[in-house]
């Protein structure tokens, strides 16, 4: 298994939830699509899978037995082993203290916004911004109802760190196109 898999970022997702509990890859798979869009776009089975390998490989998680449920095939379920638990403490701790430049495609595609010219800019940023509004009105309501269930913050807290990021990027596409409409952003003749 090439050691570039552990450079993986899915590798702290998995580390996590194996911290949790004990699990078999098609259960991690389920429950990082459930907890996170990001994750749900960002992960096959392949590569969960592959992962999962090079970890056991590399001794951070090893297999603690089969599991069956019903007509299922047997599953292996995985657990984390103290190697394991050093390397999550080990990344979550320099990814919390060292921010990083992260290249989103959002950003990529900002990059480019001139192409749009300015009727399609604004068009373009007021739908984003409203789907924005839309989800993060509904993650609002999630996190509300997590909390109402007995949630402890800590528990919740990325969530409460995506709708931080999401607020302050409609607000940011709002004055963009705010600049636009009152020609504080100017596009050069073409």
């Amino acid at each position: 298994m090439p050691r570039r898999t552990l450079d993986n970022p899915i590798v702290l997702a998995v580390l996590g939830l194996l911290l949790e509990q004990a699990s078999h890859p098609y259960q991690m798979l389920a429950e990082l699509r459930q907890r996170s869009d990001s994750h749900a776009a960002a992960i096959t089975r392949g590569t969960l899978y592959n992962t999962v390998a090079a970890l056991d490989e590399a001794g951070w998680v090893a297999v603690q037995g089969q599991q069956r449920t019903g007509n299922r095939p047997e599953r292996t379920v995985y657990a984390l082993t103290e190697a394991g638990r050093e390397e999550l403490v080990r990344r979550l701790d320099s990814q919390i203290r060292n921010p990083e430049r992260e290249f989103t495609r959002f950003l990529g595609a900002v990059t480019y916004l001139g192409a749009l010219g300015p009727e399609g800019a604004v068009e373009a940023l007021t739908e984003r911004a409203q789907r924005l509004r839309e989800r993060t009105a509904a993650d609002e309501e999630r996190l509300a109802s997590a909390w109402a269930a007995g949630a402890p913050r800590l528990f919740v807290i990325e969530a409460e760190y995506a709708l931080c990021l999401a607020r302050a990027e409609t607000a940011w596409i709002d004055s963009v196109v705010d600049d636009i409409r009152t020609g504080a952003l100017t596009w050069p003749a073409a």
